[in-house]
């Protein structure tokens, strides 16, 4: 399988961890590189081999990624722009950019931006025909109706009558219990809870150690006592063996 190697820019840590979980679910694409600081790409750029990918934020610090295009456009074979902005349509244009995202973007939408840049795109799965979101009234901004991709969640956290939803771009917090949120998410597969306080998305795990596992949003959780053979029997089961 052909494998295109892929390099994410953007100033904002959880938007790369979110494209990073994103390729992770695409069997072609291959991360090798992320930037925190656009000055240290483009220094870096300058003797890095040929790219296949850029993932390019436009609204950053020092330099814009527009700037930033211009300058390193020659050294990637496709260049797609994420950005939370909506009028920088003409300037990435002029940027030949292969494609646009605005965010927050679900995995579908990064996976069709992908797949019109190159062909033989592949996902790991196939989405289920049920509703991929859901929608709820977000407490931490006004009560505003927000949209949730199931993609999406990371973790989802009691906090007494209300839940935290961990995100790959952002924390929703909702009224609602988490023994309701458990039985809405009791239909997907990827949806475990090994902690009372804690529902997660087995495909966001980042890293075990003993007891405690860590997410790739870097957020951090220890096994309940009730859930360890139910955990130690998945991590079993994942775990890769070496030798006979």
């Amino acid at each position: 399988m052909e494998k295109f190697k892929c390099v994410i820019i953007d100033d904002d840590r959880y938007a790369i961890d979110g494209l990073r979980a994103y390729i992770n679910e695409v069997p072609n694409l291959e991360l090798i590189k992320t930037y925190q600081n656009p000055i240290e790409a483009l220094v870096d750029f300058a003797t890095l081999p040929m790219i296949d990918l850029i993932l390019l934020d436009i609204h950053m610090p020092q330099i814009t990624g527009i700037e930033l295009a211009k300058e390193i456009r020659s050294k990637t074979k496709k260049l797609i722009f994420t950005t939370s902005y909506t009028h920088y349509g003409y300037e990435a244009f002029e940027a030949q950019a292969d494609g646009y995202l605005l965010k927050p973007y679900s995995l579908t939408k990064f996976t069709s931006t992908v797949s019109k840049a190159f062909a033989h795109i592949e996902r790991k799965y196939t989405p289920p025909s049920k509703d991929q979101y859901f929608f709820v009234k977000n407490t931490n901004d006004h009560l505003r109706i927000v949209k949730v991709w199931y993609n999406d969640i990371v973790a989802v956290e009691s906090k007494q009558n209300y839940v935290l939803i961990h995100t790959v771009h952002k924390d929703i917090l909702t009224y609602m219990s988490l023994t309701s949120m458990a039985k809405m998410l009791s239909d997907n597969p990827d949806f475990v809870q090994f902690q009372r306080s804690f529902i997660i998305a087995k495909s966001h795990i980042d890293s075990i150690v003993g007891n405690t596992v860590k997410m790739d949003n870097s957020l951090e959780f220890t096994v309940g006592d009730l859930y360890r053979t139910a955990f130690q029997k998945f991590v079993h089961h994942k775990l890769l063996r070496t030798g006979v």
